[in-house]
C-alpha cells in the first residue's frame, strides 16, 4: 500500500489507454470511472468511440468494468447495460473496499489490475492504496465549473510528477 496522490501515467483521453499499453504492464483489469473519465456527467449514453475503445480492449483480452462512486446507481447502470460490462457502484473511493470487491469479481490481483480516472483524491489515491497501476487522464468535456476548475488546478503538481500529461 502506498499512500501517494502520484500517478503512474497521465494522458488526454482514455483512448490512450491502448491494449498495448496494458499488456506492457501486466494487466488483465482495468476499472475505470465513469463521470469525466469514459464521457462528461451530462452524456447518459456511451457513444461509438467508447463502444470502440472496449471493443479494442476485449478482443487483447482485458476486462473492463467501471468503479464509480456515483451514489444514484441509474446513469451507472444504464451506460454499463448499454456496454455489457459490469460495475461496482457507490465503491467509496479512495476507500479499498470497492476496488477489492471488483478484483474479486474478476479474478484477479492487484499486480495485474489498473484503475483509469480523472481525479487525483478518489481514483489515483484509491489505487495507489490498493496497489494497483494508477492511471490519471484529463476531465472528459473539460473542467467546466468553478470548483472542477480549482480542482484541476490543484492536481497539476501531481500530474508533474508523474511526467506530465502524455500528449497525441
Amino acid at each position: 500500500m502506498r499512500i501517494s496522490l502520484v500517478p503512474d501515467g497521465v494522458y488526454e483521453s482514455y483512448q490512450q489507454i491502448t491494449p498495448e499499453l496494458l499488456q506492457s504492464r501486466g494487466i488483465r483489469l482495468l476499472l475505470s470511472d465513469l463521470d469525466y473519465t469514459l464521457a462528461p456527467k451530462s452524456v447518459s449514453r456511451p457513444d461509438q468511440a467508447v463502444r470502440d475503445w472496449l471493443g479494442r480492449l476485449h478482443a487483447a483480452g482485458i476486462r473492463v468494468m467501471i468503479l464509480s462512486n456515483n451514489r444514484s446507481p441509474r446513469r451507472v447502470e444504464q451506460f454499463c447495460r448499454d456496454l455489457g460490462i459490469t460495475y461496482v457502484g457507490h465503491a467509496k473511493k479512495p476507500q479499498t473496499s470497492g476496488f477489492r470487491r471488483a478484483m474479486d469479481q474478476a479474478g484477479t490481483d492487484p499486480a495485474h489490475t489498473a484503475m483509469l480516472g480523472d481525479k487525483l483524491l478518489t481514483d489515483m489515491l484509491g489505487a495507489n492504496l490498493s496497489g494497483v497501476t494508477a492511471l490519471m487522464v484529463e476531465p472528459a468535456g473539460g473542467a467546466r465549473t468553478p470548483w472542477q476548475k480549482v480542482l484541476h488546478a490543484l492536481q497539476a503538481p501531481w500530474k508533474h510528477l508523474a511526467g506530465g500529461v502524455h500528449r497525441i
